[in-house]
């Protein structure tokens, strides 16, 4: 017997389908190949390194905020010596100098690793003479006085006991400028040594620390 005109058309229809479904999945299955063949080949990410960086120009004598700083990827050979990694708290260190949007942060951009206390700001403080400051270490205690040229006038005691933080590297350096002292104070006593350094000259004493 032979198969009718609908049965053959039947036959037909479903050999175009299944050529069509192989075409189709030899379609993906090529592709796919292709894919994995390239990703074979092609090189892995370059690896980078998270630094901590400013988020915005810095001036010297703050201590970071968060909102002032954000993570920047470097490829390792572009990661300075000293490079801070995220994480690290620096809200009690104080930049010596100034620093650049974008500037990856290092720990030689900060006076020293000392905390500030909790209640107090950091002050650099300007003496003249540089000899004096190269006396002193972080740590110490300073008794402040604020002098005039008058000689019939005593010299004001402005603080007492004010505890060094730090002395930036160049404070040792010789010349009419003379030479800097980072200090931890209070921000009232700030605003007093402020006060009197634009109009007297600002000596110290060393006094024991008596915390």
């Amino acid at each position: 017997m032979k198969p009718s005109s609908s049965f053959r058309d039947l036959s037909r229809l479903l050999l175009r389908v299944a050529r069509w479904h192989r075409r189709l999945l030899a379609g993906v299955a090529a592709a796919a190949a292709a894919w994995f063949a390239l990703a074979a080949v092609s090189p892995p990410p370059a690896p980078t390194i998270a630094v901590l960086a400013a988020e915005r120009d810095l001036p010297g004598g703050t201590a970071p905020k968060p909102g002032d700083l954000r993570t920047l990827q470097l490829p390792p050979s572009a990661v300075p010596a000293g490079a801070l990694r995220p994480g690290t708290d620096l809200s009690r260190r104080v930049l010596a100098t100034a620093v650049r949007s974008g500037e990856p942060l290092t720990d030689a951009r900060f006076l020293t690793p000392t905390a500030v206390p909790p209640g107090l700001v950091a002050y650099p403080l300007r003496l003249d003479d540089p000899a004096i400051v190269a006396l002193l270490h972080p740590g110490d205690r300073l008794d402040l006085y604020a002098a005039t040229s008058a000689a019939t006038d005593s010299a004001i005691h402005l603080a007492r006991a004010i505890p060094v933080l730090a002395i930036p590297a160049t404070a040792t350096r010789t010349g009419p400028s003379g030479a800097l002292v980072v200090l931890a104070a209070t921000p009232a006593t700030a605003a007093r040594i402020a006060q009197a350094a634009a109009n007297s000259r600002i000596t110290i004493a060393l006094t024991p620390d008596t915390s």
